[in-house]
């Protein structure tokens, strides 16, 4: 159905910039005219569906010119028939050539076929979270030449198992700038690959909830924000001139080596199983602006331990979560015990102790390792 011009008129005064179909089944044979309606639309550049179910024809085509302004496209919790097979999705080229934002969360979609891929030249964001990639289909989704402006990109909550795959097969994509979230994805545990280096370009890049136990050293020499978070690291040793925010909540047990992290800005250890602050390590950071360290296995025992962190914390804009998250753990006669509480007139730093309160805190992160292995 092609509209008539009392209802063009009606569409081109219409002052809406995002469409959103919800809860709809939804004729395939049904998009062409749908879309037709929507390219008279002067503001309309994002259209969504949300909790749809598509119902493909055997056979449909739409040969005609579309002029659409659509930049931004979403489909959640979708259910349509795969793309692997699916030729009716070329006669849409010139529009899809155009998009920018493709966002496909939570459909059950295992690949994206290469030759689909490669129409999407000028799309700068794609979030595929949430769907069934693996390591084989990740591989073909991302062949050559497929999203050759693609700058962020969102792969949480897939089926991924192998760091060093996923790294060759980004590797030669070379306008990629943030790699947003890799997060609950489980990969397989070992050593990790120093022969594989991440995009040039790649900024920011998120491994929290992965299961790495370490640092892989060959991070983009531009990259500027790390999130490591909830992952089995117990120590963190890597140099990286250019990196100006570390997420680190995962199991530390001592403070991370940071004198190769000359120009950090930014550093949060909040929830690991450290006993003390080395404050003198942050010398090393000339540019730190914020730390939170609350939610460790604070030994308050000694008073030099205490004057650490106290000092850290005279200075206004640097422990943003002090004092309600810095908590005694040990010894017991203080645990549970604010640290800014803690009496230093009657503290005197005795080995027994301290050795008491290394052993408490040993115990203590064991725990939280069982606790988070049962979660």
């Amino acid at each position: 159905m092609k509209p008539n011009s009392n209802i063009i008129d009606i569409l081109q005064a219409l002052q809406v910039r995002k469409l959103i179909f919800t809860d709809l089944f939804v004729p395939e044979i049904m998009l062409p005219g749908d879309l037709e309606f929507i390219s008279h639309t002067r503001l309309v550049s994002e259209l969504e569906f949300v909790n749809c179910i598509f119902l493909r024809p055997v056979h449909w085509q739409y040969t005609r010119s579309l002029n659409l302004k659509v930049t931004s496209l979403r489909f959640h919790k979708v259910i349509a028939a795969p793309l692997d097979e699916r030729f009716d999705i070329f006669n849409l080229k010139r529009w899809l050539e155009t998009l920018e934002n493709l966002t496909l969360t939570e459909s059950q979609v295992a690949s994206i076929p290469c030759k689909i891929g490669r129409i999407f030249r000028a799309l700068h964001f794609l979030d595929i979270s949430g769907n069934n990639f693996q390591d084989q289909s990740i591989n073909s989704t991302f062949c050559k030449g497929v999203f050759p402006q693609l700058q962020v990109l969102k792969l949480n909550h897939n089926n991924l198992t192998s760091y060093e795959t996923l790294c060759k097969t980004l590797s030669n994509f070379d306008t990629l700038t943030h790699l947003v979230s890799l997060s609950q994805n489980d990969f397989l545990p070992g050593v990790l690959p120093f022969h594989c280096m991440w995009p040039q370009s790649l900024q920011i890049f998120n491994l929290s909830n992965t299961g790495l136990e370490r640092m892989d050293r060959l991070l983009s020499p531009n990259s500027k924000v790390l999130d490591l978070s909830a992952n089995n690291i117990f120590t963190l040793d890597f140099s990286h001139s250019a990196l100006k925010e570390l997420y680190l909540y995962n199991r530390l047990q001592t403070f991370p080596s940071v004198h190769q992290l000359p120009n950090l800005e930014i550093l949060n250890l909040d929830g690991n199983c450290m006993s003390r602050l080395r404050s003198k390590d942050l010398l090393y950071l000339k540019h730190l602006q914020s730390l939170k360290a609350g939610h460790n296995l604070y030994n308050c025992s000694c008073t030099y331990y205490i004057r650490e962190i106290q000092d850290l914390a005279a200075k206004e804009t640097l422990l943003l979560d002090w004092p309600q998250n810095y908590v005694c753990e040990s010894p017991p006669i203080y645990q549970g015990y604010l640290i800014k509480d803690v009496p230093l007139s009657l503290l005197h730093c005795n080995k027994t102790l301290i050795s008491q309160g290394s052993v408490v805190k040993l115990l203590m992160c064991l725990s939280l390792v069982l606790h988070l292995l049962l979660a």
